[in-house]
């Protein structure tokens, strides 16, 4: 009889980590390891359980994912990051299962798999089948809108949101553009997965709810609706948790697949004017799930 695999969450108090171990904890064909919670920030004990398991979650800063990786001496050992850090990088798998028809068991072979980014997911989701059938050239200047809820923002952000005296008149109560100055940490493996050559304008928005979000990409002069749709339905056909529809309800909105790990991909809009959309959950179908 083989023994359980052994599973250790390196970041287990975050957002993420929570999310992992809230979904792992009622699992009875795994033996989840929980380190002492004195003992979470000591190199030679988080040592010692990192090289214990076989397979380990990181929900770290980029930073100290890497140094989580460093502190691997078992090779048998496998890894998952949930960090920005190796999302790129060379020996790593890109851990979005849809990408091709060859990542699932890319993935489910892989010694080091990177967890796509919350945003990425849906924007890859719509642009890389379009881009891979040039329906959508490489070349081409996108305009990328994300809503997504504050639980991305982890903790901090979190306790501000969900803070019962904030202000009424507070600036949390209205949605936030964000990393506005400065080239948010997503876009390269955007541009890596989709194959865009054009870096497009991106332009995340964070609003006062909870969990979920919604991608948007406006494409002008686009005689293209039926092609679009035809091709995300076909490539998308056997995946059970993505729906591909060009059904246009009076309003989007941005947490219908909150709690799930499901992803409604839409195509819209009227003569030449096309709207791409992704619903999903920000940490279901993002960085927890």
């Amino acid at each position: 009889m083989s023994l359980k695999p052994k599973v250790f969450i390196d970041g287990r108090e975050g957002t993420t980590g929570l999310q992992i171990s809230d979904r792992l904890s009622s699992r009875k064909d795994i033996d989840l390891l929980i380190i002492d919670e004195v003992k979470r920030k000591d190199i030679t004990e988080r040592k010692k359980f990192l090289n214990k398991a076989d397979i380990i979650f990181i929900c770290l800063p980029d930073d100290a994912a890497r140094e989580t990786v460093s502190l691997i001496e078992n090779e048998k050992t496998r890894v998952i990051d949930a960090s920005t850090a190796h999302r790129t990088s060379s020996g790593w798998i890109y851990g979005l299962p849809e990408l091709s028809d060859t990542q699932h068991e890319l993935i489910k072979t892989a010694k080091y798999v990177s967890n796509p980014g919350c945003h990425s997911t849906g924007i890859i989701l719509l642009l890389t089948p379009l881009i891979e059938t040039d329906i959508i050239s490489k070349n081409e200047q996108l305009s990328i809108t994300s809503i997504t809820g504050y639980t991305g923002g982890g903790r901090s952000m979190i306790n501000q949101y969900e803070d019962t005296n904030r202000d009424k008149n507070s600036e949390l109560n209205a949605p936030r553009m964000y990393s506005i100055g400065a080239r948010h940490k997503h876009i390269p493996e955007i541009m890596k997965y989709t194959g865009l050559t054009t870096e497009p304008i991106f332009m995340p928005i964070v609003a006062d709810y909870p969990q979920g979000m919604q991608i948007i990409i406006p494409l002008k002069k686009f005689n293209k609706r039926r092609q679009i749709f035809d091709t995300l339905s076909q490539k998308y056909e056997n995946c059970k948790n993505i729906t591909v529809t060009d059904e246009s309800p009076a309003f989007k909105t941005s947490n219908i697949n909150a709690d799930t790990d499901y992803t409604t991909l839409s195509v819209l809009g009227f003569d030449e004017n096309i709207l791409l959309t992704a619903q999903f959950d920000n940490l279901g179908k993002g960085a927890s799930g």
